[in-house]
């Protein structure tokens, strides 16, 4: 018992001495709507640290009112963030997505209690009937628009975060799954590629088939596949999909492996370190604490052991910070990253 009190106070000294370095990274960028273009991105983000590339999902920004690429830009040089992992939504609106009216908070609330074996009125029956009629009208648009569109506006974005100093690592749309079209798959590819990006993100699918097609289009593309997992993740969960293709790898979530219940999380990155495109951060608390998702040196995963095996090792894959806790009154998704960036550069340059 000794020990754990240790440890625990070992951990808020670690948070509290993060305040001034996360203090220091917030040195905001000059606005890329703002100011003049001589002075524009004259201050670029550096999240390299001792070797390690710290970047960001960004979907951690999914709280913040603009959603577009601009915006989401802007949110990554705010918290001196240098390489991402882009989310499909903004991309795909740059380059020109048809928008649909859709209510897609009743339809997934409205889908939840089927599910959940919970019994529906007529009205709500029939709410959910025509929500999945417009759904599938508008998907079938998007699968259309994906099928023909150029890749000059993704090469766009390219420029414009590169010129600011942002690298996209990984790309992360909506379209690798096993109800998307042969056609829709090879458009993500193309515009991965036309984004820079060396791997595309999905959940890995349940589905050996569909793993085996994955692998086999990405050789085809040079773009790898990266799998992520929550809760479901072992040891062994993405050997068969390693297997099947060069091209198929992990994108290991570390705060979900940590809650799932396994022990060993830095064993896993040690004996796959060569197979991991990107890996997520998060801290959680593990399966026998409740495993809810924590602000950063407050749960249990093992983010300053792991980001020191990744410095000593010159492991060269990025570790992605995603925010899931919930952001303080107060704060945003900007602050808290700015938080995480300091976490990280402490534990980096200890």
């Amino acid at each position: 018992m000794k020990h754990k009190k240790s440890n625990t106070q070992s951990r808020r000294r670690f948070i509290g001495t993060t305040a001034s370095l996360a203090s220091g990274i917030a040195m905001v960028s000059p606005s890329i709507f703002a100011t003049p273009n001589i002075f524009k991105f004259y201050q670029k983000p550096n999240s390299l640290i001792k070797g390690v590339q710290i970047g960001a999902i960004t979907y951690s920004y999914r709280s913040m009112q603009d959603q577009s690429a601009e915006a989401t830009l802007q949110y990554v040089l705010d918290s001196g963030i240098s390489a991402i992992e882009l989310m499909g939504d903004p991309a795909e609106k740059f380059a020109g997505r048809p928008q649909a009216s859709i209510d897609r908070r009743s339809f997934f609330q409205l889908s939840r209690k089927v599910r959940n074996g919970e019994e529906l009125n007529e009205q709500e029956k029939a709410k959910l009937e025509d929500l999945r009629a417009q759904m599938d009208s508008a998907n079938k648009e998007l699968s259309t628009w994906r099928a023909s569109v150029a890749m000059d506006k993704f090469a766009q974005i390219k420029k414009m975060y590169n010129d600011a100093g942002v690298r996209i690592y990984a790309f992360k749309p909506n379209a690798f799954g096993q109800n998307n079209t042969d056609s829709e798959i090879d458009y993500g590819f193309r515009a991965a590629k036309a984004l820079g990006a060396s791997h595309i993100t999905l959940e890995l699918p349940g589905d050996d088939a569909h793993t085996m097609k994955l692998g086999r289009t990405a050789r085809r593309h040079s773009v790898y596949v990266g799998y992520h997992g929550h809760l479901q993740q072992t040891p062994t969960l993405w050997d068969t999909a390693l297997s099947q293709s060069k091209y198929n790898m992990l994108n290991l979530d570390l705060g979900h492996y940590v809650a799932a219940g396994n022990a060993d999380p830095l064993g896993i990155i040690k004996a796959k370190s060569n197979r991991i495109s990107s890996m997520h951060m998060k801290d959680r608390q593990n399966k026998v604490n409740g495993q809810a998702n924590m602000p950063w040196g407050t749960g249990d995963t093992p983010i300053v052991e792991v980001l020191r095996l990744m410095r000593d090792q010159k492991y060269k894959f990025p570790a992605s910070a995603e925010i899931e806790y919930e952001i303080p009154k107060g704060s945003d998704a900007v602050k808290e990253m700015i938080k995480c960036l300091g976490y990280c550069r402490k534990a980096l340059q200890g």
